[in-house]
């Protein structure tokens, strides 16, 4: 399938919103239109290169999720096809076919709503340095992308573009959104985790971790953004996982390790990428929508 790079949106009829790292918001009136471009931020840097396919990866992935997990709590979500879009949208069809999304205006809950199954990334530095993983005490010995007992619920904060996120207590995290909302949001996030891992092991994937997004409408939370792509999420092979040692994954992990290798300070502008570690990514991204989906682009 033939596939132009978006890295920006440009709809002059249509009420811009923000910009976020890869994501683009429209406000149509009584929804709001998320358009995924191929934009990719590592470090919390937006690289100058797009990523082929990536936005509609992400798009398509998260709706079936969203899908998948909609017994479980509600959601943003009110349709990808174009043809059920408001018609002021139709003119920019070409662009927003597959990479778009129509979905209900929420109040977004300022939290970001992060599980971890397996201990790696940030959390495995904090380990090594402290015995604790966002302030939870861990048991000792704990190997390098080793498998928690249960789930670990590690909210952070939701930071503005090239800010970090920072994670925070659970205890911080009431302060902010309120004990009720964060037990909530917690047990609708562990859950959903626990759904997905299960199905995500039969198509041979392991999700090390991810973050969830939620908001309200009136009294009721739901489940926002993205859910369970491989930006929100660490995707490990399972036929080559091996505690003991970091893991392969269907991410952006080959634009990180070039950076590392480059000496990127992780602040902008960032360095041009090498177009095989752009089509490599992009197949990373591509090889994930099928093995979750059964579906190609």
């Amino acid at each position: 399938m033939k596939n132009n790079v978006i890295l920006e949106t440009n709809f002059p009829t249509l009420k811009f919103v923000k910009k976020g790292k890869v994501r683009d918001l429209y406000d149509l009136g009584d929804y709001y239109l998320i358009v995924s471009t191929d934009r990719l931020s590592a470090f919390d840097v937006i690289m100058a290169q797009g990523i082929p396919f990536k936005g509609k990866v992400l798009n398509r992935i998260s709706e079936f999720w969203f899908n998948h997990t909609s017994h479980i709590v509600k959601n943003h979500l009110i349709t990808t096809d174009i043809n059920k879009f408001p018609n002021e949208c139709l003119k920019y069809a070409d662009v927003l076919e597959g990479r778009s999304m129509l979905v209900k205006k929420t109040d977004v809950i300022p939290i970001e709503s992060v599980v971890r199954g397996y201990i790696t990334g940030s959390g495995w530095a904090d380990y090594k340095r402290t015995g604790e993983v966002c302030g939870i005490k861990l048991p000792e010995g704990m190997e390098e992308s080793e498998k928690f007992s249960e789930p670990l619920f590690t909210p952070s904060t939701k930071a503005e573009i090239g800010l970090h996120d920072e994670n925070i207590s659970e205890q911080k995290a009431k302060e902010i959104a309120g004990a009720d909302t964060i037990k909530f949001i917690k047990e609708m996030t562990i859950e959903i985790y626990k759904s997905a891992v299960d199905y995500a092991l039969s198509k041979g994937i392991i999700i090390a971790d991810t973050k969830m997004e939620f908001g309200r409408i009136g009294n009721e939370i739901i489940l926002v953004d993205e859910l369970l792509t491989p930006d929100s999420s660490r995707f490990w092979p399972l036929d080559k996982y091996e505690k003991g040692k970091s893991q392969e994954s269907f991410d952006k992990q080959f634009v990180r390790d070039h950076l590392i290798s480059v000496k990127f300070n992780k602040q902008p502008p960032p360095p041009m990428l090498p177009e095989d570690i752009i089509h490599k990514t992009s197949e990373k991204y591509l090889e994930a929508l099928k093995m979750l989906t059964g579906e190609s682009l």
